[in-house]
């Protein structure tokens, strides 16, 4: 059944004023609560060189490496929530600097390949597909036992196509289609005028594709000229 135009409005409206509030609370953490925990983590290694107690100096040393460690997790946070790089250099850099973050999290390689010069989309498109790569990587984390995954992004005329492909347990889609976030990938995807096509296969794996197409003639926003 095709969406009537004032309810994909209102899903388009309700998406962006999360977007917008995420974005909110990422610069919160980022330049809120993690630059006040950093003062305070300056003022614990002034505590440490200040003191002489060696039983004090080494409680102070266990507490500031604490410290640090949470403004590290704040700051991945912050960079999961609204990656900054998503709306300065473009799509590709922006999905490689969160690929980094992910490895160094879960442990999973990721091989990352494109094909075809980037086209500048629209912002809302932008977030939408990174909204649902995240999706389809967390999921791979949580359920898909794979070591390693391929992410390919081909750029096409009228297209941008995306294929995430695990190596994991694989599962049955259709029995699965209303959890692991599969529906709201799909939901996603539909509300920016794009597809997400999920394969899988026991004990081979899964295979997401992710399709948007757009005017061939875009501007520097990727927007219709």
């Amino acid at each position: 059944m095709m969406e009537r135009g004032p309810e994909r409005n209102i899903n388009q409206y309700l998406l962006q004023s999360s977007e917008d509030e995420i974005k909110r609370i990422a610069l919160e953490l980022h330049e809120g609560v993690a630059q006040t925990l950093f003062s305070i983590y300056t003022g614990i290694q002034l505590l440490e060189t200040s003191t002489e107690d060696i039983k004090m100096k080494n409680y102070v040393r266990e507490m500031a490496e604490v410290l640090e460690r949470t403004i590290q997790e704040i700051r991945y946070l912050s960079v999961e929530l609204h990656p900054p790089t998503l709306s300065t250099i473009g799509f590709f850099p922006a999905l490689q600097s969160y690929l980094k973050l992910y490895t160094s999290t879960f442990g999973i390689v990721v091989e990352i390949e494109q094909a075809g010069e980037e086209i500048p989309l629209p912002v809302n498109h932008r977030i939408g597909l990174f909204r649902v790569c995240q999706e389809a990587l967390a999921n791979i984390a949580k359920y898909a036992d794979s070591a390693k995954i391929k992410l390919q992004l081909n750029w096409e005329h009228h297209r941008v196509q995306i294929l995430i492909q695990d190596f994991g347990i694989g599962f049955d889609v259709d029995a699965h289609i209303e959890s692991h976030g599969l529906a709201a990938m799909a939901e996603r995807m539909k509300l920016i005028g794009g597809d997400c096509i999920i394969t899988s296969q026991l004990g081979k794996g899964t295979t997401i594709r992710l399709e948007l197409g757009f005017a061939s003639n875009v501007n520097g926003e990727g927007e219709k000229v």
